[in-house]
Parts: C-alpha cells; sequence; structure tokens
C-alpha cells in the first residue's frame, strides 16, 4: 500500500492499537498464500532483520505433495529454511479478523540478494528494468469466480450448490438476492486495502467478477494475491465457498484473470500508450509492447494458465482467447486494446485465467511487452476484424498445460526474461503437475470405458 511509516513509526502505530499478534504470509509457486501468526515480540526482533521461513514452499504443489524433480529444495537438501524479509509497504489491517495487523514478505539468499524461484521477487526484478527504462508500470486485475454454498463435508464437488441460479451476467436481481455478501466483499475488501473498482455478477450460476483498482505494478499484484485469499476468507464466514478455478464445468464459461496494464513516464504525468496524432491514438511503443507479448506468448504461456484446468478454459467459443490475434475492443483476441483518453488508454491481456499466480502473470506481461520495446518489434500481426477464434493465420496457443511448459522449457524467450534458475524451477514445477495429472483416473474415463470397453 506504499505505507509512508518508517519501521519505528510502524511499531509505534501498532502499539498504540495494541497489537499483541501479526500475521505474516508469503506466496508460493502457485500464487497460494503461506503464513504465519505471530507474538508482537517476535515481530519486533524480526522486522528489520527477517526471518527463517521454510523453503518447503517453493518445494511442493498446491496439495503439499513434495517435488522429486527441482534442484532448489527437497530432500536432497533437507528442507532449510530460507531468508525472509517483511515488507513493512504492505502493512495491513484484516477487518473481518478484528482489524489484526498483516504483512507480506518475500525471499533473499544467502547472499542477500533476491531468491531466484520468488514469485515476488521476479516481479520486483521486472518492475525495476521497467524503471530502468524509464517506466511507470500501472496495472491492474480483474477476476471472475464462481461461489458456492459450503456443505459441512465436502465429498462431491460436482454436486456443489451455487449461492444463486441462471446465467445471468450484470444482473441486479441476483446482486441483490445475496446483498450481505455482495456488499461485504466490497466494503470490506476496500478496508483491507485491496480497494475494488467494480463488482458484478457473471453469466453463470453464482458467479461474481471484481476489477481491483489498478496502481503501480508491484502494489497490483500485491492486491491481487489479497483479494483472491480475502474472497475465500468472507465467503468462508459467509457460508459460502469461492473457487478461482480456471474452468469448473466444461458447459459454463470459465474465469478469466485479465490484466490491464500502462506505460507512464516516471513522475505518472504523461501514458505513453497515448498518441493524439496516430492511428486510433495507440502510440509507437505501445505497439512495440503489443508486439512483444505476441511474439513471447507461446513461451510464456505457463505463467499465465498454470494450471490443467487452465486449457480447459482456452477453447473456442467460451470467451476466451485461443489464437495469437490483437484488436481494438475485442473479446475474442489474446490482446485487447483499449486506446481512449490520455488518461484511460492501456492494454488487456485476455489469456490470464483467474487461477494465475498474480505476480508471474504481471510479470510475463511486463517483461514481454519490456522485449517488444528493447528490441522495437514491428507489430507484424495486422488488427483482426470480427472472430478472433478464426483467425489462425498467425498461430495458436498451446493446447494443454505439457505442451506450453515444453515450450517455455525449450526457447531460450523465458531464460532471457526471467533467468535461467526460475525458468527450469517453474517449468519443472509444471511438468510436475502434469504427471501428477496422467495418473488419475478421471471420473469421465471410468464413465466411458467401464461398461462398455
Amino acid at each position: 500500500m506504499s505505507n509512508p511509516l518508517t519501521i519505528q513509526e510502524l511499531i509505534t502505530h501498532l502499539e498504540s492499537q495494541s497489537i499483541t499478534k501479526v500475521k505474516v504470509a508469503v506466496t508460493d509457486i502457485d500464487g497460494i498464500l503461506r503464513g504465519k501468526l505471530i507474538s508482537w515480540d517476535k515481530f519486533k526482533s524480526i522486522v528489520k532483520s527477517g526471518f527463517g521461513f521454510c523453503n518447503v514452499v517453493f518445494g511442493w504443489d498446491s496439495g503439499d505433495v513434495a517435488y522429486d524433480n527441482v534442484r532448489y529444495t527437497g530432500w536432497h537438501s533437507g528442507y532449510p529454511d530460507a531468508q525472509a524479509c517483511i515488507d513493512i509497504a504492505t502493512f495491513r489491517q484484516i477487518p473481518w479478523e478484528n482489524n489484526g495487523a498483516f504483512f507480506l514478505a518475500d525471499f533473499t539468499n544467502e547472499q542477500g540478494q533476491s531468491l531466484d524461484v520468488c514469485p515476488r521477487s521476479l516481479l520486483k526484478k521486472i518492475a525495476a528494468e521497467a524503471q530502468a527504462m524509464g517506466f511507470y508500470p500501472s496495472f491492474s486485475q480483474e477476476f471472475e469466480w464462481f461461489n458456492y454454498k459450503k456443505p459441512s463435508e465436502i465429498r462431491d464437488f460436482q454436486s456443489l450448490e451455487p449461492i444463486t441460479q441462471g446465467m445471468f451476467g450484470y444482473s441486479v436481481l441476483r446482486a441483490s438476492q445475496e446483498a450481505a455478501f455482495y456488499h461485504d466483499l466490497f466494503d470490506q475488501l476496500t478496508k483491507f486495502g485491496v480497494p475494488i473498482e467494480g463488482i458484478h455478477t457473471e453469466t453463470g450460476p453464482g458467479v461474481y467478477e471484481a476489477a481491483v483498482l489498478y496502481s503501480n505494478i508491484l502494489e497490483a499484484a500485491d492486491r491481487a494475491v489479497l483479494f483472491k485469499s480475502g474472497v475465500k476468507e468472507i465467503a468462508h464466514r459467509h457460508g459460502y465457498l469461492a473457487t478461482f478455478m480456471a474452468k469448473v464445468n466444461e458447459n459454463l464459461p470459465g474465469c478469466s484473470g485479465h490484466v490491464h496494464q500502462s506505460l507512464w513516464t516516471l513522475d505518472q504525468s504523461e501514458n505513453l500508450f497515448y498518441e493524439a496524432g496516430s492511428s486510433n491514438h495507440i502510440s509507437e511503443l505501445m505497439q512495440h509492447y503489443m508486439a512483444g507479448q505476441l511474439y513471447c506468448l507461446p513461451y510464456i504461456l505457463p505463467m499465465l494458465a498454470p494450471t490443467i484446468n487452465s486449457y480447459k478454459r482456452l477453447v473456442e467459443g467460451a470467451w476466451a482467447p485461443t489464437t495469437l490475434t490483437w484488436a481494438v475492443d475485442n473479446r475474442t483476441t489474446a490482446l485487447r486494446a483499449l486506446p481512449g483518453s490520455p488518461y484511460s488508454t492501456r492494454l488487456e491481456t485476455r489469456v490470464v485465467g483467474s487461477d494465475s499466480n498474480p505476480y508471474l502473470a504481471l510479470a510475463a506481461c511486463l517483461a514481454s511487452g519490456l522485449y517488444g520495446i528493447k528490441n522495437k518489434l514491428k507489430l507484424a500481426i495486422p488488427e483482426t476484424i470480427g472472430n478472433g477464434y478464426a483467425n489462425k493465420q498467425h498461430g495458436v496457443l498451446p493446447g494443454n498445460l505439457h505442451e506450453a511448459t515444453q515450450a517455455m522449457k525449450n526457447s531460450p524467450i523465458a531464460k532471457e526474461l526471467f533467468g535461467e534458475a526460475f525458468t527450469e524451477h517453474f517449468t519443472a514445477s509444471r511438468e510436475w503437475e502434469w504427471r501428477a495429472f496422467s495418473k488419475v483416473v478421471t471420473n469421465w474415463e471410468t464413465q466411458r470405458y467401464l461398461e462398455i470397453i
């Protein structure tokens, strides 16, 4: 939140509120918050020097099953502590937990440098590159997600009951029917330092969409991570289960995590994506940025679509892109350019799913855009007029996590953008995810083969 307080001022402020404990959290490779509640005395002893946090958070999957294919940590290393550093600028108070104090942390290596495999540290590195080039990256992420009535025990996820029925996007009626939850999301998250620009129902039973207010890119990613966690916590208090799966049902639309972005001068006085005299007011810089994203998309896709389930969303006719395309205000293309005023001109990357790790998704968007600027790439792909799904002449996105991961692993592009150590670790984690899925016998298989074959 760009907290302006010094450490001592912060301590004095919290002591004046009689704070006795503090929640501290880090983010793993999947974008899941992992944290602990610590005493006030413990917090004061580590806020300057940092603290040890078991590095298994980068050595296991979302189900806490340990990877067997990564070098960073594992049984071979004994899962030692990594050095975590509290970022006091992330200070927040959790309104649904009696205004308890909360901080985010990220990791450093033994030399005190950013840890290569830490998602938040990676984003800070890419953001610093943008700043060195003279840019202020203004970003925001919006999310769609399903909300279900939570039974006392979940035995069959397919039988969960949505909080509202029917395909009713932008419905005032459906939102009103769950008004307490609807308003609680808006109000509590805003108090939590995750300001909501807008929230509404989306098409699908129990589906909401919310746009988080834009900010500098690191704060935008912090807000996005805390939005997803906060929504789940608030939903639980209402007796609901919120999910950010990309695709909960093959017969329903998927859930996006679209990223909106623009580059400004360092003093934030000028939007560099806007040019008054150009076609559609899209500047040459914005064209380079879009060209970079389109060029890099096949090699960074696992950072935007990181799960097996992600690719069930990226199918034709389901409000998610499948082709390497761009257009002005077209929701069927990978990139949706939104030229407008000097204030509002921006790019929306529509490939990103709601299941993405915001730190990695935003890092991938910015790094690939900067790649286009550095190399002065021309926007050689012409604007799509009409249906982006039908425009396959410039390529299509990989169709599953395995294909996408191999493209990323074997391309020099990802290593150039994110470093070899991160790329190796991240792609290994996605290979693990594919292996874990590949050995499972699914309901589809038993229904199709059990009796007939």
